[in-house]
């Protein structure tokens, strides 16, 4: 992430790493950016309900020398955004409304995934997933649902994947990886301890693994090899967010095209392959 214009994906990356004081200090910023930018920093801490100091730590936190060149940058993130916290869907809301705010929320989740990925990191999991023998993808909930996305992408074009979405398939197939394959762990929160386990698994087998998460300080972002991260905002109905999973399939999509791109001949022969088959049910 470059420091300019990306304050508030920075705030949703680290969230889970700030301490309570500091989340109060997120979550006023995350609601109110437009009037963050105006007030002074003991408005903030007092609207916050905690210190100046408090206020200063979390500024730190985020990389800044101080609460002015946050609010700065702060204000050149609305300008470029337009603010990432509009559209929350509310009790009430007719059919037309819901639909605008539930696209909208889409919209910006796949445009902020696209700020905070790292682009060598991508292209160091590209790189992995061509050379790979055997692909795995890891996801419980509804990030099972680009888990088994993926497994059916990349075995369209000839690779060997398998997605798990139990939890004893998940480690008891991570064990028999070998040094040079993959293995994908999707989770939201970067926290579900079985995803973690089972890359933790695939890690001490030699393969490469890969987080794709929403929050760069989490447990599964730190035992990866490789992190490439996703950005979505918690709704109404769910803590991970609707559009937590619209990010995800992105980049299983990116993934895949890239990973298709790099042989293409041999990739084109399979699709042409499994597309006669498929057209003849």
């Amino acid at each position: 992430m470059t420091q300019r214009s990306n304050t508030l994906l920075k705030i949703k990356s680290i969230y889970p790493s700030f301490k309570p004081a500091e989340r109060r200090v997120a979550d006023y910023v995350l609601r109110s950016p437009k009037r963050v930018v105006h007030v002074s920093i003991t408005e903030l801490a007092k609207a916050s309900k905690v210190s100046d100091a408090t206020v200063v730590k979390f500024c730190k936190r985020l990389g800044y020398q101080g609460f002015q060149e946050f609010k700065i940058l702060l204000a050149q993130d609305i300008v470029v955004t337009h603010t990432l916290v509009d559209g929350e869907v509310e009790p009430g809301d007719d059919s037309r409304t819901i639909k605008e705010k539930v696209f909208r929320a889409n919209i910006c989740a796949l445009q902020d995934t696209i700020q905070v990925q790292d682009d060598l990191a991508l292209e160091r999991a590209i790189d992995a997933l061509t050379k790979a023998r055997e692909i795995h993808f890891y996801g419980l909930g509804s990030s099972s649902i680009a888990a088994f996305d993926g497994e059916q992408k990349f075995s369209r074009i000839g690779r060997w994947a398998s997605a798990f979405a139990d939890t004893h398939m998940q480690i008891s197939r991570a064990v028999l990886l070998q040094p040079g394959d993959v293995a994908i762990g999707l989770t939201h929160s970067g926290e579900t301890r079985e995803i973690v386990e089972a890359l933790e698994t695939a890690k001490a087998r030699g393969a490469t693994t890969i987080a794709i998460t929403n929050h760069s300080t989490s447990r599964a972002a730190q035992v990866a090899d490789l992190l490439l991260l996703t950005c979505s905002r918690g709704d109404l109905f769910t803590k991970e967010g609707i559009s937590s999973r619209i990010a995800q399939l992105a980049t299983i999509d990116t993934l895949f095209v890239a990973v298709a791109l790099a042989d293409f001949k041999r990739s084109q022969e399979v699709l042409d392959k499994t597309s006669e088959i498929l057209s003849q049910r």
